[in-house]
């Protein structure tokens, strides 16, 4: 009797803490990119897609967005196509590009989908394609070794960066009461090509246009290191700018911060990096009392920042 009692205190204690966070919070937008492991564990798998159908039962409106790189390799192989990579980007021809919508915008999203409705919610796959969702242009990538004189541009086919996100569709469908899940395929304004775009940037695009609350960026890593290996958290634009500077964010982590850092500085009222290896970890980031669990930037003055530690 005594542990049921404890059992029942604990969840009450948990739903008390949570109610500020929940009031808060109710019909905000929060743009979710989902990727890494949390996308290939199972028990990561289904926790996500439980807090997804959470947020949106208590009025938060969560639209997520997904990646698929390692599944779009694995099929890649299998095919025995081939993959080439510049400046870490894969190298996208016709053939490519009909696995990376197979992938993204078939297995991948259909999956997503699936899970998140099975547990209890109303979820509605999309690619940019659907409702010229995502208007995109071919990314131009500058390649230059030290005996060149000057970068080079080179062609890596249907790889697209954003130009435009039309949000028609997607007000329709939140205000609906589904959960928008998109795949990272954009469409050519004129040519109605297909582009692969990364799922980073499409997210933080997703968040800029609807002036979205939060933009959560889901990773396999505790979040924005210093260079003694701790988390850095609850910092401003400015400071992730002179962490830039100084060399404390460099290499494969630039990317996300930037879709992090334009995000903010377009109007998102705060952008979280955090560790998808740990089980509802949006769900901690978002309604706990704790500092979370990863990185968390605003425009806001570091003492001052939206943190959850503020309530």
């Amino acid at each position: 009797m005594t542990l049921n009692r404890d059992s029942a205190m604990n969840v009450a204690n948990v739903l008390t803490e949570a109610l500020p966070y929940i009031q808060r919070f109710a019909g905000k937008t929060l743009v979710i990119k989902y990727g890494g492991n949390a996308m290939i564990d199972e028990e990561l798998k289904n926790s996500f897609a439980r807090d997804i159908v959470l947020m949106k039962t208590v009025g938060i409106n969560p639209i997520v967005v997904h990646g698929g790189g390692p599944q779009i390799g694995d099929l890649l192989k299998k095919l025995n196509i081939e993959s080439h990579f510049v400046n870490g980007m894969r190298v996208t021809d016709s053939a490519t590009m009909d696995v990376v919508e197979m992938v993204l915008g078939g297995l991948v999203n259909k999956d997503i989908v699936g899970l998140i409705n099975n547990n209890g919610g109303r979820a509605v796959g999309l690619t940019g394609k659907d409702g010229k969702l995502i208007k995109a242009k071919k990314l131009k990538v500058k390649h230059k070794t030290p005996e060149m004189t000057a970068p080079e541009i080179i062609d890596i086919g249907h790889v697209g960066e954003v130009s435009q996100i039309d949000t028609e569709l997607l007000d329709t469908l939140v205000n609906s009461n589904f959960i928008p899940v998109i795949a990272p395929i954009g469409v050519g304004r004129h040519s109605g090509s297909s582009y692969n775009i990364n799922a980073d940037l499409v997210a933080g695009k997703v968040a800029e246009v609807l002036k979205a609350e939060k933009l959560i960026l889901l990773t396999n890593i505790e979040g924005l290191l210093d260079k003694e290996g701790n988390v850095l958290t609850g910092l401003s634009t400015d400071q992730v700018d002179s962490l830039i500077e100084d060399g404390t964010i460099y290499g494969g982590m630039l990317p996300k911060i930037g879709c992090a850092l334009s995000a903010v500085k377009e109007g998102v009222t705060s952008a979280h990096i955090i560790d998808g290896r740990v089980p509802h970890a949006t769900l901690l980031e978002i309604f706990s009392d704790d500092a979370g669990v990863g990185t968390l930037i605003t425009n806001a003055l570091s003492d001052d920042s939206d943190s959850n530690q503020e309530d």
